[in-house]
């Protein structure tokens, strides 16, 4: 008797009046804005323009339906196109039937078509949205469980997931392996490490994108071997598990060229946009700063703070003024506090240096105001 273990619904749709909702139509619906939601947030903290994202998608998300569903279509054709197959059952993508490795690919060359048309790097398009990929799969394996499909091996552990027999379909009930739920809680550590990884060290040039497959290809090739639905079979192997390996060690190799060939980060990652900041904010900071200096240019280098500064230093004269003493230029200020009488011959340039440093409003100072020249 099982003591406990994880429920299927017991349907996968449920109808609106004449519109059927379902439950695995939703789950991807969910995953995709998600991943675009993370995906914006961390392309604008990479120094790209709120909106992008979403923009490419268009492009991206179509590609990847069509090319999952491609996936699935070839690499499991009996029920389309073998004996008593049903061909238009082949459009019909709610029933399930997505392939990750056709998504992928094929969502890659639509995120192209967008980035070539914003003259942005795939590149660092895709390092952007990796970790809302992960979390998006996350989420769109739920649509497994409405469907009750793609479990994994029977068992007894208190985490068991109960599947309801259906002879239409051949589906035998008992207990299993929730591979949906293994995926699930894989893809949110996938994601996990590669938010750490690229704010730890700076991953660009796709590496961060490399890293979210080569990590994925790992988990999904040992969920892989748990599960018993039918699959064509390599060398004992299920074709799945092949592509995954497969696809791992091209990551893996592209990961490692990569960061001999291209080092580092893309300090512009959108034309027009601002430069490339790290995930914490620095770059607007740095930006801030670099204000701040350009300001304190501009102004002559003078303190903007108020506060007088060495050339600007003021003594009181012997009337209750306030004549400018020039601290760096002592034998000048020995000159000033003389008594008014004849000029000496040869001051001139030096007097007239010394009324253009003055303040303005000694340029004309009335009678009465301090002046002891005589009329």
């Amino acid at each position: 008797m099982d003591l406990a273990f994880i429920p299927s619904p017991s349907v996968g749709v449920v109808h609106l009046g004449p519109i059927p909702l379902r439950g695995y139509a939703f789950c991807i619906i969910i995953g995709v804005f998600v991943g675009v939601w993370l995906g914006n947030k961390r392309w604008v903290q990479r120094g790209g323009r709120s909106g992008t994202v979403a923009d490419i998608a268009v492009w991206a998300v179509p590609f990847g339906l069509v090319g999952g569903r491609l996936y699935h279509v070839i690499t499991t054709y009996e029920p389309y196109f073998g004996p008593n197959g049903h061909p238009l059952d082949a459009f019909k993508v709610w029933e399930g039937g997505l392939g990750i490795w056709g998504a992928v690919a094929l969502g890659a060359v639509g995120a192209w078509i967008g980035c070539r048309r914003r003259g942005i790097p795939l590149p660092a398009y895709a390092d952007a949205l990796a970790p809302g990929l992960a979390i998006g799969q996350a989420i769109g394996r739920w649509g497994n469980w409405f469907n009750q499909e793609l479990y994994g091996k029977p068992t007894d552990v208190p985490w068991a997931l109960k599947i309801s027999s259906d002879p239409a379909i051949g589906r035998i009930g008992g207990t299993y392996h929730p591979t949906f739920l293994y995926e699930c809680l894989w893809c949110l550590g996938v994601a996990a490490l590669v938010i750490w990884a690229d704010k730890r060290f700076r991953l660009g040039h796709g590496r961060a994108f490399a890293l979210y497959v080569a990590a994925y290809c790992a988990g999904r090739a040992w969920i892989e071997y748990m599960r018993v639905d039918e699959a064509h079979h390599i060398l004992g192997l299920r074709l799945n598990v092949w592509t995954a390996l497969i696809v791992l060690v091209l990551a893996v190799g592209y990961f490692v060229i990569s960061a001999k060939k291209a080092p580092g980060r893309e300090a512009v990652v959108e034309p027009g946009a601002q430069p490339a900041g790290d995930e914490d904010g620095e770059g607007a900071e740095g930006a801030q700063a670099a204000e701040s200096a350009g300001d304190a240019e501009v102004s002559g280098g003078k303190p903007t703070s108020g506060a007088a500064s060495d050339d600007d230093a003021t003594e009181p004269d012997a009337d209750g003024g306030a004549e400018p003493v020039r601290t760096a230029e002592p034998a000048k200020t020995a000159d000033a506090g003389k008594a008014d009488g004849p000029a000496e011959a040869g001051s001139g340039d030096e007097k007239a240096a010394d009324d253009a440093d003055a303040p303005a409003g000694e340029a004309a100072k009335p009678a009465g105001s301090g002046s002891t020249k005589k009329s």
